[in-house]
């Protein structure tokens, strides 16, 4: 487990944000807290792609858009079905770009 801590701890922070967030949220309509969390969500994936050197990190967007999924019957309507795709984009681009930092930085060290 110590091999995918910095996986485990990415993704806890992402599961916190899908399922905390929402609920102290006050005072920011439903649209607002949405790009609040895609913005958190390619921030997340950005920091993964960068530090983590494991083929794991590759799950992560579709780990996203599935640990949204059970959000919308408790703080959602199924209208917001559809922002699992884009948590599943937002993460997918978010972890490439970071990827493409992390190679660069550590090649940029030797």
């Amino acid at each position: 487990m110590k091999k995918y801590r910095k996986e485990l701890v990415i993704a806890v922070l992402q599961l916190l944000l899908f399922y905390t967030y929402p609920a102290y949220a006050f005072g920011i309509d439903a649209m607002g807290a949405v790009f609040i969390m895609l913005f958190a969500t390619v921030v997340l994936a950005l920091v993964l792609g960068i530090l983590s050197r494991s083929s794991l990190k590759w799950a992560y967007p579709a780990l996203c858009a599935v640990a949204f999924l059970p959000t919308v019957p408790i703080y959602y309507n199924s209208s917001a079905l559809i922002h699992g795709v884009w948590y599943l984009v937002v993460a997918a681009v978010g972890l490439a770009v970071g990827s493409g930092l992390g190679t660069l930085r550590r090649k940029g060290k030797k």
